[in-house]
């Protein structure tokens, strides 16, 4: 858990962005994930040199040699700005090591092509590394911890919030799908890496003692966590945080999802936890075939629902946000996606989230659904869950309140046995598929879902009349009694 003290710390890292002149919050988070990555290979070329002394051996695959020494964060970290500033932006400098000679083959290194150094001024540079030397980063958590702080930030950052799932809406997809250590885990449209990290927290917390076992680290740390995000931005700053949980290298790819060049995603995972765009379409000309011929559509919502029926394993779980209209549109390809899912899949579980949950940034209302890949149909009870309170009010403010319905959906979603005998007019209730079919594949809640209205009684016109009379003359009477105290 991140200290107030910490949050200080880093609050005004940020701030001394935003005065230096840069106020894209991305630019700013990019720039803190350069810093971020320089440091941690000091660190971990530090390591590096103390299992040398140890075993009295020479330095095994050395990230720094004699010639580059200066590069290193702790020997630039405490020179003159001036001369920082120009250690790294120089010929062969700071950035030009991070981007072109360090660890090749790490995840965040991949992506460093077309990355750019934009801290403008040395004095803004040797504060910021100031700063960030004193943030106490020796554990995975806390480097977790700061990361996802920061990535917070951009939730409150107006346009680019779109790029973060709330945190307790993931935990909540997560937990209720159970991630174990044999699966094969995939955000096709990864961002910030959110799912993907949230995943491998619950991995740890629920299988620390496996985790010991070499060949279940293995899997771990190169084969579990597999992420496609066409931003280069967003791909670093992904990276960054997954290696800052302690994923070393996880197989993220920077493609366009829905495109035929997207080769690695076909029944390759075993469970997919997204929140992909639905706020466009694409020329029908850049999507992947496959993808079309299960639903004709230039709709990114829907495009990626097809994507994820073609990249999980026959088996394959997924929990997915669509916004409301995925689950009543009455176009041929909202019905065509409807019924492959229903039909020829198996659907489990739809949650109806309240409008505010993506607010400040955004007021739509949107939907979990949980499905399982079959081929062969299986739908039989599909569960709705009316959300009604995620623990924060659903204002632009979003704070916190003591309401919240996720503890409530995660237990009954682990117990639907127990959910059969509910009523329409409770929060979650079952309904037959084939009450779905006679509605057109519709799965909006509000379909289902039956309201109870209390009847209130008026009184009679010729009563409530009486009344205003009535109190009419008692007012007449309190006036005349004021007049005749002043005169």
């Amino acid at each position: 858990m991140i200290t107030g003290e910490l949050k200080s710390q880093i609050d005004k890292v940020w701030d001394a962005f935003w005065t230096g002149g840069l106020s894209n919050p991305l630019t700013v988070i990019e720039q803190m994930t350069y810093l971020l990555f320089i440091r941690r290979l000091d660190e971990l070329q530090t390591g590096k040199e103390k299992k040398a002394n140890l075993l009295k051996q020479s330095i095994e695959e050395p990230i720094y040699d004699d010639s580059n020494q200066e590069l290193r964060w702790s020997r630039f970290k405490d020179i003159a700005p001036e001369k920082m500033h120009e250690i790294f932006t120089k010929k062969e400098g700071v950035f030009d090591f991070l981007k072109n000679i360090a660890g090749k083959d790490t995840a965040f290194s991949k992506f460093m092509k077309g990355a750019t150094f934009m801290i403008p001024t040395s004095r803004l540079l040797a504060q910021v590394v100031e700063m960030i030397s004193n943030i106490p980063m020796e554990d995975r958590d806390t480097k977790g911890d700061v990361y996802e702080y920061l990535l917070s930030k951009i939730a409150t950052a107006g346009t680019n919030g779109q790029f973060r799932t709330p945190r307790h809406i993931i935990r909540m997809m997560v937990e209720m799908l159970k991630p174990t250590i044999e699966d094969i885990i995939c955000d096709p449209s990864a961002g910030s890496s959110g799912f993907l990290v949230c995943a491998s927290e619950y991995i740890r917390e629920h299988y620390e003692k496996d985790l010991y076992d070499a060949q279940i680290q293995e899997h771990f740390q190169n084969r579990m966590f597999m992420g496609m995000e066409f931003d280069p931005t967003m791909i670093r700053i992904g990276a960054m945080n997954l290696i800052l949980h302690g994923i070393e290298n996880p197989q993220l790819q920077d493609v366009d999802a829905l495109s035929e060049a997207n080769t690695s995603f076909t029944e390759k995972a075993t469970l997919v936890l997204a929140n992909p765009p639905f706020k466009g379409s694409l020329d029908r000309e850049a999507v992947d075939g496959k993808i079309l011929s299960v639903v004709e559509s230039k709709k990114t919502e829907l495009l990626f629902l097809a994507l994820i029926l073609k990249g999980l394993k026959l088996g394959g779980r997924a929990a997915v946000i669509v916004p409301d209209g995925v689950l009543f549109g009455s176009s041929k390809a909202h019905l065509q996606i409807r019924k492959e899912i229903i039909d020829n899949q198996k659907l489990e579980a739809v949650i109806s989230m309240p409008s505010g949950v993506f607010k400040p940034y955004a007021g739509v209302s949107t939907a979990v659904l949980i499905f399982t890949k079959t081929n062969s149909g299986g739908t039989d009870n599909v569960w709705f869950y009316d959300m009604q309170a995620d623990g924060y009010s659903l204002d632009d403010k979003r704070n916190p309140i003591e309401v919240s319905d996720i503890p409530d959906i995660i237990h009954r979603f682990h117990h639907l046995k127990n959910e059969g005998s509910r009523l329409r007019t409770d929060k979650s209730f079952m309904v037959p598929v084939e009450e779905i079919h006679k509605n057109k594949h519709d799965l909006s809640i509000n379909r289902y879902k039956e309201v109870v209205y209390e009847e209130k009684v008026y009184e009679k016109p010729n009563v409530i009349i009486e009344q205003i009379e009535a109190l009419d003359k008692e007012r007449a009477e309190l006036l005349n009694q004021l007049k005749a105290m002043l005169a």
